[in-house]
């Protein structure tokens, strides 16, 4: 500052589309030009909103989970030799219970597409599996693979607690 007989220790920038070029003030002026320093002087309400949202990503490109900038599934890419995405579930005769499975496990365990008997490693493995595929975000936020995935859940919560109640019957498989 002119006038300014103390030494310009402390930098401030110089404008908002020069950053990295400073003024040097001594303590005194620069908190006197910081006070008075508006970073988004002369933008409009758009242009600020438009910088805040830039600012809030690092000014890095962002879109949601499971787009990663194309488009959502196409019929032809999907290749569903058991008709699974086509009828909404696993086709039920496809997965024909035993006499031997415990009949409150019947349906969770054609839910799963598992037979039993059955491990909770194998359990789990499979819940794994199906709870990717179907998620609603690796689906483009899809109702169906949302309800999907809560009838996969409850399933799984059934057989789990199930093999934790009855260890001994799980032994094999």
């Amino acid at each position: 500052m002119p006038a300014c007989g103390a030494q310009g220790e402390y930098r401030a920038p110089k404008s908002r589309t020069a950053l990295t070029d400073y003024w040097w003030f001594c303590l005194e002026h620069v908190r006197a030009y910081n006070g008075s320093w508006d970073y988004y002087k002369g933008m409009s309400p758009a242009q600020m909103e438009a910088q805040l949202r830039a600012d809030t990503s690092w000014e890095r490109p962002s879109w949601p989970l499971g787009h990663i900038g194309g488009s959502s599934w196409d019929d032809n890419m999907l290749h569903d030799p058991l008709r699974i995405l086509a009828t909404g579930g696993i086709d039920q005769r496809r997965a024909q219970p035993t006499n031997q499975t415990p009949a409150e496990l019947r349906d969770p365990l054609s839910i799963l597409d598992l037979s039993w008997p059955t491990t909770l490693d194998a359990v789990k493995s499979r819940y794994k599996e199906l709870a990717k595929r179907h998620h609603p975000d690796a689906n483009g936020g899809s109702q169906v693979a949302e309800e999907r995935l809560k009838t996969i859940n409850l399933a799984y919560a059934a057989v789990r607690s199930h093999l934790a109640a009855e260890p001994r019957l799980a032994a094999t498989g």
